[in-house]
């Protein structure tokens, strides 16, 4: 389906962003022109996809849409035993509430903020592993978002096995930029996990970005299907969690996935009182037939190669322009330097989300701030976490937009980088949330 754009003034996005304390997530979808802010449950379905969800079978007990979901996850990943959800981050918060107890200890590769608040919710410590070139944004590094295996094996030789219950890997590691993690270091973390007797999980949305990576760049995996990579990378997990409103071409949605047999039915116990039924934890028939259907189409190689290749397209045309962006270009993103950006405004007034607005104001496109905001505060000083680098992430949504739009996105970037000497003033906080604030910030000029 297609849907009409308004074409907005200047006045009328500057007095919106205004009237929304200079968030964008407060800003309403019919005032933005591209929508760039997240590739989460964004995406267009494709007709066999609406075709599924006519099909879904709405039974409360014994639905057929559950066995065609379970079939499909486990030619995907080997996994037999899975727990649906209606998003990601509730397949998450079923696995941390079995594994996390206070001050427990969470090697990670740089974790998003939904998995890390709930990690922090339950007041354990996550610890970021990934490897130090992930800082060096312009390097290329094929994998930076490999864990660095000196500093895990620190971690966990000296840290009681009582206190790490579990490593926790994202593939791809949204938060450096969308960089994939090899199948070597995946290889070396299960070994460490075997050796110290720690849980492996893998945090898997954009998991057929990530096998698209490992085909086009890891030595050995060039002539092997996207499929049987994902079962190779899958084969060295323990557990597993996934929002399917990314690579799996769903609206909505998502599954956890056990290897254990225990663990499992403890997670059953856990969903039957807090999110639904064990054949669907809360998501309808219709749901899961898409969610199944787009696992398919998903890890369709010459969808991928589309896919990556349209992102790819604008992180050049923003390179071309003189744009600061992180290299090698994500799967599902383009990330910009903010530091080199906007070096005129102080971190303490969140110059990544000075840039998010202008950007909006230049044209109408909404981003996202990856940076102090999404951070948030550390739990215990309450002060404000500064990560290493400020970006502004704008994420492309499958199946949506064309390179024209691209072309579009990449113009308004550059007429802000234009005048970006003129912009040196930031933001102060007004209100905000004690945990995942930047959803509904409100922010004023500083």
């Amino acid at each position: 389906m297609t849907e009409p754009v308004y074409t907005s003034s200047r006045e009328e996005r500057e007095k919106w962003i205004r009237d929304a304390s200079f968030t964008v997530f407060n800003l309403k979808s019919e005032q933005v022109t591209i929508d760039l802010v997240s590739d989460t449950g964004s995406g267009g379905m494709s007709d066999r996809q609406w075709s599924a969800l006519f099909t879904g079978d709405e039974s409360f007990a014994g639905t057929s849409s559950f066995d065609y979901l379970r079939q499909a996850i486990y030619e995907m990943t080997g996994f037999q035993r899975i727990i649906p959800t209606y998003q990601g981050r509730i397949a998450d918060s079923i696995l941390f509430s079995l594994m996390l107890k206070e001050g427990d200890i969470v090697p990670c590769n740089s974790l998003f903020d939904t998995s890390r608040a709930l990690i922090e919710y339950r007041k354990a410590i996550p610890v970021d592993c990934t490897i130090k070139e992930s800082n060096d944004l312009y390097a290329y590094h094929p994998f930076k978002g490999n864990l660095d295996l000196a500093r895990l094996d620190d971690i966990l030789r000296n840290n009681s096995r009582e206190r790490i219950p579990c490593i926790v890997v994202s593939v791809t590691n949204n938060s450096t930029g969308g960089q994939p993690v090899s199948m070597e270091n995946i290889r070396n973390i299960r070994e460490l996990s075997y050796k110290y007797d720690v849980k492996l999980i893998l945090n898997s949305s954009r998991f057929a970005e990530k096998a698209w990576f490992i085909k086009t760049r890891e030595e050995g995996y060039a002539d092997k299907s996207i499929r049987e990579i994902l079962l190779e990378m899958f084969s060295h997990a323990d557990a597993m969690t996934m929002s399917a409103q990314e690579d799996a071409l769903a609206n909505t949605g998502g599954f956890t996935a056990f290897r254990d047999e225990t663990m499992y039915h403890e997670a059953v116990r856990f969903n039957l009182i807090h999110e639904g039924l064990i054949l669907t934890g809360g998501m309808t028939g219709r749901d899961m037939n898409a969610l199944a259907r787009g696992l398919y189409e998903g890890t369709n190689t010459d969808f991928i190669r589309s896919r990556i290749s349209q992102t790819a397209f604008l992180g050049s045309k923003l390179k071309e322009y003189g744009i600061p962006v992180v290299e090698p270009f994500g799967g599902h993103s383009i990330f910009i330097d903010t530091d080199r950006f906007l070096p005129m405004v102080p971190k303490e007034e969140f110059p990544a989300q000075v840039l998010v607005c202008e950007i909006f104001i230049e044209g109408g496109v909404r981003g996202s701030e990856v940076g102090t905001l999404l951070a948030d505060r550390n739990p215990l000083t309450r002060e404000n976490r500064y990560p290493v680098n400020e970006f502004v992430r704008l994420a492309v949504p499958r199946r949506v937009y064309t390179d024209n739009h691209m072309l579009y996105v990449a113009a308004v970037v550059k007429n802000v980088f234009n005048r970006k000497g003129a912009i040196n003033k930031g933001y102060r906080i007004i209100k905000e949330e004690p945990i995942l604030r930047y959803f509904t910030l409100k922010l004023e000029v500083a």
